[in-house]
């Protein structure tokens, strides 16, 4: 069981079941049994702290992409944070690019007929006898979205983010619903501006008024719609409660002339009030109305849903969807989703209850985490949901006896309601918080039968001071958890004005996040970005590569030679040359001597996309001299050759001479990639053209490049 933890915490592989890790900054679990001591996590305060223009508005306002863009659903628009990876810069703090996504100018009305049909049967509302209808009808915000006497229904109520590879640029999408239920889709085509693709709240509005607000498989006649009852049903059956993205599904499509092609296409659910769902099929890219494939509606029979979660299992090959929906009243339960344009994909025979109690717990939110049983030697699904303060948990298991399912409740996490859980995926962690500044750390760990959650206390007030916490949510790879908060108590008395801020704090280690990239199945440094940015603070704080790190990441050159390692070793590489450059204001404190520079000024120059950035400065104006020096270096030189320490404390000229060694280095891993981007771009060409004996393929001077270097001995570059 603990070796089994160790894994779901995502820690540091050499770490044995009987091993000790200090404790860091982690309080005291009280009168609960503490964990074990391989659980204890740091939890560091990350800089900056990112102030909010308008308090956040609705129900979990937090969510973070897998494309790292934060977004924060706030009472005027949705804040939208980028975390980068900006290797040309030298300060310690998160490099953060901030757009926002503002809420429409106008209010929602949805479409319940015609106009002036609508119109009349609200002023007759307005003006009844019957105080059950005219204050019903006054005071719910669904009918009069513009408030007149009333505050305006300004802001958000929910934001989701599509899977990675949905828009045009393969980046994710935006769902945001307002809190006058608009439901748009957006996208971030031209990095700076958010454009609407789609409003799916008017689309869905148009559909059901052309089947007079009848679903195809319901039995109940059309009303009237002058009947308050029928008002009301026609509103409820298109205002949405939550909308969440399924994974990508993909199929091949056969064209005219019998070839094959990759077709990608994405779900969106979206629950209504009335516990119908709505699923839409989109065909990707998503570019706006014209990419909509399909729309299906689900009637789920629950009452008073809160809450939605897809559920995707694999089971033998076999990919398996449904829909998790829980109520405010307590119930949780998967509905079958049947995709049958969707190729590969199956379904359950009937719905599945997961707790059945109505016992008065809202469902607040539910995750879903895909993790493989050690001791079943088979995949399984973790069904995690907030219900009140406590966390309602079901081990759904697919045997050949059928759907096993073991649930339980996890008590004493929180003394406050959970106000937003959020999970890492990757290891199946999962947090929750209170708004009392409280954060839970939720562990799962097999056992022979089914699992228990082991938990642990971090509490926010120990890293910021006393706060409020509105929402949270763990980044894609587990690195950090970004916190929404405002000033808690002082002495006693509650602060007199709310500022709302998004803060971070580490979730990982250097180390445990060095050892996820060099054991990483998915080998693209952009969609690491925050273990990577954990990877960059540590060496421009202490201005050196540790020594583990340097020797395992040659093992891994040497062993399999993949590009993703030499792109892993340039970028550390780059973050150590911009670790030990001066500060500007110490450089215009000690100005390099112009002569040097008049002396080297027509030196021949071997620029790489690197020294157009750096080469702003005189100081590294005078390296260009050495250029030819550093080219020529080894790449495989020892860790204290190649990467100094910041313990040398020489004078100008050491210093210059370890950035020169440094950027010998950076060029000599730069060339090396060049060739085997060069080589690739060759091979695509050769291997899908069909070559007869007159056919000429420009190489525009490549395959002279990759001859050109006599002591380059690479046979692939021969062929």
């Amino acid at each position: 069981g603990k070796m089994a933890a160790a894994a779901a915490r995502g820690g540091s592989p050499s770490l044995a079941a009987g091993e000790e890790e200090p404790l860091l900054g982690l309080d005291s679990l009280g009168e609960e049994a503490a964990p074990s001591a391989g659980f204890r996590l740091t939890a560091v305060r990350r800089e900056p702290a990112v102030r909010l223009q308008h308090g956040v508005s609705g129900l979990e306002p937090l969510a973070w992409s897998e494309d790292h863009r934060v977004s924060v659903s706030t009472a005027r628009s949705i804040a939208v944070l980028e975390q980068l990876s900006d290797v040309h810069s030298g300060g310690q703090e998160m490099v953060i690019h901030r757009t926002a996504v503002p809420a429409p100018s106008t209010s929602c009305h949805l479409k319940v007929g015609p106009k002036k049909e609508v119109a009349e049967c609200k002023e007759k509302f307005a003006s009844s006898a019957d105080p059950t209808v005219s204050q019903a009808f006054m005071l719910d915000r669904v009918f009069n979205p513009e408030g007149k006497s009333l505050p305006p229904m300004r802001g958000f109520k929910y934001s989701s983010w599509s899977p990675l590879g949905c828009d045009a640029n393969g980046r994710c999408l935006l769902a945001a619903l307002t809190m006058d239920n608009r439901l748009t889709i957006h996208a971030n085509l031209n990095r700076l501006q958010w454009v609407q693709l789609v409003d799916l709240t008017e689309i869905y509005g148009e559909r059901l008024y052309e089947t007079n607000y009848k679903l195809p498989k319901a039995d109940t006649a059309k009303g009237e719609l002058g009947d308050f009852s029928e008002f009301q049903r026609r509103h409820s059956m298109q205002t949405p409660v939550r909308m969440e993205w399924s994974g990508i599904c993909t199929t091949q499509q056969v064209k005219h002339n019998n070839e094959c092609r990759d077709v990608g296409s994405v779900l969106l659910a979206v629950l209504f009030e009335n516990g119908n769902i709505a699923v839409w099929q989109f065909q990707l890219p998503f570019l706006g109305r014209e990419s909509i494939t399909s729309c299906n509606t689900i009637e789920s029979g629950v009452s008073s849903p809160s809450v939605l979660s897809w559920w995707e299992y694999e089971h033998h090959n076999r990919k398996m969807s449904g829909l998790i929906v829980g109520s405010a009243f307590g119930p949780v339960k998967i509905l079958p989703v049947n995709l049958k344009a969707v190729k590969g994909y199956f379904t359950l025979r009937q719905p599945v209850v997961l707790w059945q109690e109505m016992d008065q717990l809202p469902v607040h939110s539910i995750k879903c985490i895909p993790l493989y049983h050690p001791y079943q030697k088979c995949s399984c699904s973790l069904v995690v949901a907030a219900r009140g303060a406590y966390v309602f948990w079901c081990l759904l298991l697919i045997s050949k006896a059928g759907l096993n399912i073991h649930n339980s409740h996890v008590t004493g996490l929180h003394t406050l309601p959970i106000v937003s859980m959020t999970a890492d995926k990757q290891n199946g962690t999962v947090y929750t918080c209170s708004s009392d500044g409280k954060v839970r750390q939720l562990i799962p760990i097999f056992t022979e039968l089914a699992l228990k959650i082991e938990h642990q206390l971090i509490k926010l007030s120990e890293v910021f001071g006393s706060v409020r916490t509105h929402g949270i949510a763990v980044s894609p790879c587990g690195a950090y958890l970004a916190v929404v908060t405002t000033e808690g108590m002082t002495n006693g008395l509650h602060p007199v004005n709310k500022n709302y801020q998004v803060q971070f704090v580490t979730l990982k280690t250097f180390e445990e996040a060095a050892a996820q990239l060099l054991e990483s199945s998915v080998q693209n440094l952009f969609r690491q970005v925050d273990l990577t940015d954990l990877v960059r603070w540590k060496i421009l704080k202490d201005k050196h590569i540790p020594q583990f790190l340097q020797e395992a990441l040659d093992k891994k050159i040497e062993s399999c030679g993949s590009t993703y390692f030499w792109r892993f070793k340039l970028f550390l590489l780059r973050i150590l040359y911009q670790s030990m450059q001066k500060a500007p204001s110490e450089a215009l404190c000690k100005p390099s001597h112009e002569d040097a520079k008049i002396l080297i000024s027509d030196s021949p120059r071997m620029g790489s996309a690197e020294d157009d950035q750096e080469g702003r400065t005189s100081k590294q104006a005078s390296k260009q001299s050495l250029r030819d020096t550093g080219k020529g270096m080894d790449v495989d030189d020892t860790a204290e050759e190649a990467l100094p320490r910041s313990s040398d404390t020489g004078g100008r000229e050491p210093m210059d001479e370890k950035l020169l060694e440094i950027q010998g280095h950076i060029e000599a891993v730069e060339m090396h990639l060049t060739r085997e981007h060069m080589k690739r771009v060759l091979g695509e060409v050769y291997l899908h053209t069909w070559i007869t004996e007159n056919t000429s393929i420009p190489t525009r001077g490549v395959c002279d490049f990759l001859m050109s270097d006599d002591g380059y001995e690479d046979r692939t570059a021969r062929v």
